[in-house]
């Protein structure tokens, strides 16, 4: 093992690790405005309750992103500092953009949320958090179209060695950015939505033998129990909902992979030589005919290039060297990412319909909830392994190789000593992260009564 390989492992662990903080801020942030819109438009105080509840997680996992987040900046300069010279006049711009424009109206409009309640009017302190969400959305639009060009390169030229810019819309609208947003941003609201479901569920278990009581005019008061049912439904929905845009989006990004990264293609389908009628394979030896033709092109009986004749057309084209993805990883990862995900989206879609007309919870169902919070974290995983190790060995496709991009000062024992404290730093802030959630899921939203002595008293009690 070299300085490539444990810097290739260094940038894997800690840009997974992020990643996981990633879609829960960009899913759990809109799970909350429509909480606090719920809430202002009807005035029931249980939306309230939610909103500050889930606010309080919202706002620990952000914090936990943004933290994660700084390494990666420097990361560029101590490993990949090959790899920053050549892209650093394409990149400049869209992450500027994330920096000055998305990330700076995020964090400043988060902030305004945090203190400005009863010190904002009631629209305007809910407009804030709505900025703030759409900050955050924009930030992984940039970002997300920064990484498409590393897989698809345009509005560029290539001058004494670097990447010139050329025409920055070219590089926005490109057009593995345009399948990729969608797909990534909806499955941040798979992940939300998983992780809501797992706390309503946990609480469905606790508050499911409350009973209602009647007040004067009659009326069955609402319980907690009703609450988090209604909580759950709302993630349920946005599950569902944004199973479908991943579902439409992956079928445009498999197209693009035809036209775009056909060696990442046929890896991902453990296809070696071009095939008319390309079987789509559900597991080693279990296939369907023209299924993969068909979902690379519309058509049963396209040819779909292998792995092997892509080798030997690369060779050919940038010289000798081994073209093709980690098999395996690119293989399994593609699988796993379905699994996980399809599992998700049928759950969603399964609770809405056992909860239709007002039907309570089935309790198995909340238990089911609650084990199934991993299944979404493991599917957004395993789609962010098959896209970065599917794009190897380049990390600019047909431009610059990994193997080139690497630091040419930094040796073994550098980059051991720094993967170490990364991956021992990150496993501490992974148990605080953990151990923070957990505390205040237990604890649960405060009491009416409670609530509204810290609106009157203490407006940033609940941060």
């Amino acid at each position: 093992m070299d300085a490539l390989d444990l810097a290739r492992w260094q940038f894997g662990v800690t840009t997974v690790y992020h990643f996981l903080f990633v879609p829960l801020t960009i899913g759990l942030g809109v799970f909350v405005a429509g909480l606090q819109t719920a809430w202002h438009r009807t005035g029931k105080e249980h939306y309230l309750r939610l909103t500050k509840f889930f606010g309080k997680l919202f706002l620990i996992n952000f914090a936990m992103g943004v933290v994660t987040g700084i390494v990666q900046e420097f990361q560029f300069g101590m490993n990949w500092s090959e790899y920053s010279t050549f892209v650093g006049d394409v990149f400049g711009a869209p992450l500027a953009l994330e920096a000055l424009l998305a990330f700076f109206m995020e964090s400043t409009f988060i902030g305004l949320w945090i203190f400005g309640w009863d010190r904002l009017p009631k629209r305007v302190h809910l407009a804030c958090l709505w900025a703030a969400v759409i900050g955050s959305n924009l930030s992984a639009y940039f970002i997300l179209a920064a990484n498409a060009w590393m897989k698809h390169p345009v509005g560029y030229e290539v001058v004494d060695g670097k990447a010139r810019m050329t025409d920055l819309w070219a590089v926005l609208t490109n057009s593995t950015a345009l399948a990729q947003v969608p797909h990534v941003v909806a499955s941040a609201f798979i992940v939300a939505g998983g992780f809501v479901l797992a706390v309503c569920g946990y609480w469905l278990l606790r508050t499911r033998n409350e009973n209602r009581n009647e007040n004067r005019n009659g009326k069955r008061s609402e319980t907690r129990n009703d609450m988090w049912r209604g909580a759950a439904r709302g993630a349920l929905v946005m599950t569902a909902i944004a199973g479908v845009v991943v579902v439409g989006s992956g079928d445009m990004s498999a197209k693009l992979a035809f036209e775009q990264q056909p060696m990442k293609l046929a890896s991902a389908e453990g296809l070696r030589h071009d095939t008319a009628g390309a079987p789509f394979s559900v597991a080693p030896g279990i296939e369907i005919p023209g299924v993969l033709s068909f979902l690379s092109t519309g058509d049963f009986g396209a040819t779909v290039q292998g792995t092997e004749n892509l080798q030997q057309r690369f060779e050919q084209e940038f010289g000798p060297g081994d073209y093709r993805p980690d098999q395996a990883v690119v293989f399994w990862s593609f699988r796993l990412m379905i699994v996980f995900g399809m599992a998700t989206a049928g759950l969603s879609v399964l609770g809405l319909w056992l909860t239709r007309r007002g039907r309570p919870m089935p309790r198995w169902l909340s238990r089911l909830f609650v084990l199934a919070l991993p299944l979404p974290l493991l599917a957004v995983t395993a789609g962010w392994l098959l896209s970065e190790v599917g794009r190897q060995p380049w990390t600019v496709a047909g431009e610059l190789l990994t193997a080139a991009s690497v630091s040419p000062g930094v040796g073994l024992t550098e980059v051991a000593v720094s993967l170490a404290i990364f991956t021992l730093l990150y496993g501490a802030l992974a148990v605080a992260e953990a151990v923070l959630l957990t505390r205040h899921v237990r604890k649960g939203p405060e009491e009416p009564r409670r609530v509204a002595v810290a609106e009157r008293r203490e407006p940033s009690l609940m941060y």
